[in-house]
């Protein structure tokens, strides 16, 4: 072996001592630690070519990069929607490593069955039935492209052809709708080979980013039949807005198509009570899309994806090999998502689910949205602020009277914040969206205050 490895070795339980000090004093210091730091530049090193061992690596890390890593982990990290990581999903992050199983397959490690069980949880936990499977991928772009995977493979479906076997050429066109389609909509069909051009805008309701149900209606009737995809938001990036998820299933009487939806965080609506209207009917989805290192506050990288029609699933990631078991009974994970080797990512999810449940977990949720709500009011109360939309769930987007990305950057440079600029309904903004376990009212009070200070 190798010195140093051996040497790490016999070392191991002070070294992970040591690593332990250091991560609970960053995190103790996520307080006082500047939210989104300007970093500076960090000459590149040579390869190392004998190395330092853990010790010199973990003072190497400290000494060059940790200063410019942000405090996302905390309270006041309100850009894009960014939660933490509660203790218990932190805890299940080590032992993923530790551990170290390849969660592909079901052969040698009851690690699959524990991903069986935790998008069990998760499924419930979100109202979906018994109809619905899915499996953990790396993140919302990832889930939202297997979820359009499998909608394409029913088109094939539809049109009697299967493009898992004849390819895309043998599809043709693709119509795929949408009021306010996420960025990584139109990233997946790009991947998918359906083109981002395959997305056709649908007109949304007045001042509004839900999608207006009688242009969707009009969009389907003049497809004359031809099957589609629909995709349809619970919980837009800007506003958080929810299109009506009943009115959208009841066209189905009346015309063929796929619906997906995209609940990346806003699917936690399901979780307080005050909101879980806003995601009803999404048990009748054929696929569904969510990000649990948002809301569920477990550690990059972890989402879901679930579907309705696991055989097109499998039709479509199917990966046959000599040395693989053949698929029988529940299909190994292998055969469900693009990856082949992946990492056991649904234990951090299982350990925070374990230890809080669903209360914790609707805890974070509400304090999220109060937190959210507190900054609203505060900032309707500012000069020059003005709310572009009203706080529906965990995101406050409002116009200022400066330029937002400079507003932004002193905010970021200030330490105590960071926000990011958007554009809503043609005018520049900033949101701020609430998602980590950590964030109270107290923090909604000091942005407020922040903000108010900068604006002057």
């Amino acid at each position: 072996m190798y010195p140093s490895l051996a040497d790490d070795l016999a070392a191991l339980p002070a070294l992970l001592q040591s690593t332990r000090d250091y991560a609970v004093a960053v995190l103790a210091g996520l307080g006082e630690r500047p939210v989104a730091p300007t970093p500076a530049d960090v000459p590149a090193a040579p390869l190392p070519v004998d190395g330092g061992g853990t010790a010199g690596a973990l003072a190497e890390f400290q000494r060059r990069w940790a200063p410019g890593f942000s405090g996302s982990a905390g309270p006041r990290y309100l850009g894009f929607v960014t939660g933490g990581s509660t203790p218990a999903a932190l805890a299940g992050d080590w032992l993923t490593g530790a551990f170290d199983q390849n969660g592909s397959n079901r052969s040698g490690s009851s690690a699959a069955a524990l991903e069986d069980e935790t998008v069990g949880w998760l499924g419930e936990m979100f109202g979906l039935g018994p109809a619905h499977t899915g499996a953990f991928v790396s993140g919302a772009t990832m889930s939202n492209l297997v979820g359009l995977a499998i909608a394409r493979e029913w088109i094939g479906e539809q049109r009697g052809l299967s493009v898992a076997g004849q390819g895309l050429a043998a599809l043709g066109p693709v119509p795929v709708l949408s009021g306010a389609a996420h960025s990584s909509i139109y990233k997946s069909l790009s991947i998918l080979g359906l083109g981002r051009d395959a997305l056709r805008p649908v007109a949304t309701r007045p001042g509004r980013e839900a999608v207006d149900v009688t242009a969707l209606t009009e969009a389907l009737a003049a497809l004359d039949g031809q099957p589609a995809i629909v995709v349809a938001n619970a919980g837009t990036v800007n506003t958080v807005d929810f299109d009506d998820l009943r009115a959208i299933l009841a066209l189905r009487e009346r015309f063929p198509f796929w619906l997906h939806v995209d609940a990346a965080f806003g699917g936690f609506a399901a979780l307080s009570p005050a909101h879980a209207h806003l995601v009803d009917g999404i048990a009748e989805a054929d696929s569904v899309c969510v990000d649990l290192h948002k809301w569920l506050n477990v550690p990059y990288d972890g989402a879901v994806q679930f579907t309705r029609r696991r055989d097109l699933q499998v039709t479509v990631f199917q990966n046959a090999a000599a040395y693989l078991p053949p698929i029988t009974g529940t299909p190994d994970f292998f055969h469900l998502t693009p990856e082949n080797s992946r990492r056991l990512r649904a234990l951090t999810a299982w350990f925070t689910l374990s230890a809080y449940g669903v209360a914790g977990h609707r805890a974070i949720v509400t304090a999220a949205i109060d937190a959210a709500h507190r900054l609203g009011e505060r900032l309707t109360a500012v000069p020059g602020i003005e709310l572009l939309a009203p706080v529906r769930l965990n995101v406050v987007c409002f116009a200022v009277p400066t330029d937002p990305t400079t507003l932004a950057q002193r905010i970021a440079d200030s330490g105590e914040a960071f926000l990011t600029p958007t554009v809503y309904q043609g005018r520049p903004a900033l949101r701020a969206a609430f998602s980590n376990w950590r964030t109270a009212e107290a923090d909604a009070d000091r942005v407020a205050d922040l903000i108010e200070k900068t604006v002057r």
